[in-house]
C-alpha cells in the first residue's frame, strides 16, 4: 500500500519517516518509562513528556539553525535556517502525538493510570515498527528487507519496554 493509497501526503511522509520522527518516538518511551518510576501517574507522564518532547524540539532546531548558518558560511539567513530546521524537527512533534493522546486519556480518567502508562509504550513500539516497515519501503521491494526493518525499528521501544517491566518488578 502506498502513501497515497493511505492518505499520507507526500510531504507528511516525509517528515514521518524521518530520523526525528523515530528519534521522537524512542525519546517518548523513554520519558514515560523515567516518569512513571517517579511518581507513576498520567498526569506526571503527560506533563514530562510534553515539557521534554517540547525542549527537544527547541533543541533541535536552534542546533539545526545554526549548523545551516554554519554550512553556508553566514550566506542563508536565520529566518531560512529556522524555518528549515523547524521543517526538519517537525516529526519529533508529530510523531509524539499518539502517545500523549493515550497519556491525556489516562491523566482523564478514560484510560488506568498503569494501563495508560504501558499502553503509550506498546503505541510507540508499534508506530516505530510502522515507521521502520514504511521507511525501509521507500528504497526496497523486499518482504524481508521490511521485516528487518519494522524489526529492529520496532526493538528501540522494546527494549524500553522490557526496562520499565523490569523495573517496575
Amino acid at each position: 500500500m502506498t502513501n497515497q493509497q493511505m492518505g499520507i501526503t507526500p510531504r507528511l511522509a516525509r517528515i514521518l519517516m524521518s530520523e526525528e520522527a523515530i528519534y521522537g518516538l524512542i525519546l517518548v518511551s523513554g520519558m514515560v518509562v523515567v516518569s512513571g518510576l517517579s511518581v507513576g501517574t498520567a498526569v506526571n507522564a503527560l506533563v514530562t513528556v510534553v515539557v521534554t518532547v517540547i525542549v527537544f524540539y527547541l533543541a533541535h532546531v536552534y542546533a539545526g539553525t545554526l549548523g545551516r548558518l554554519a554550512a553556508t558560511d553566514g550566506r542563508a539567513t536565520l529566518r531560512a535556517g529556522l524555518a528549515a530546521a523547524a521543517r526538519q524537527s517537525g516529526g519529533m512533534l508529530l510523531a509524539s502525538l499518539p502517545p500523549l493522546v493515550v497519556l491525556l486519556m489516562g491523566a482523564l480518567g478514560i484510560l488506568e493510570e498503569n494501563v495508560a502508562l504501558w499502553f503509550a509504550l506498546i503505541v510507540n513500539t508499534v508506530l516505530l515498527g510502522g515507521l521502520g516497515w514504511f521507511a525501509v519501503a521507500r528504497w526496497s521491494t523486499s518482504r524481508l528487507s521490511r521485516i528487518a526493518g519494522a524489526v529492529i525499528t520496532a526493538a528501540f521501544g522494546g527494549v524500553l519496554i522490557l526496562l520499565k517491566a523490569f523495573i517496575s518488578h
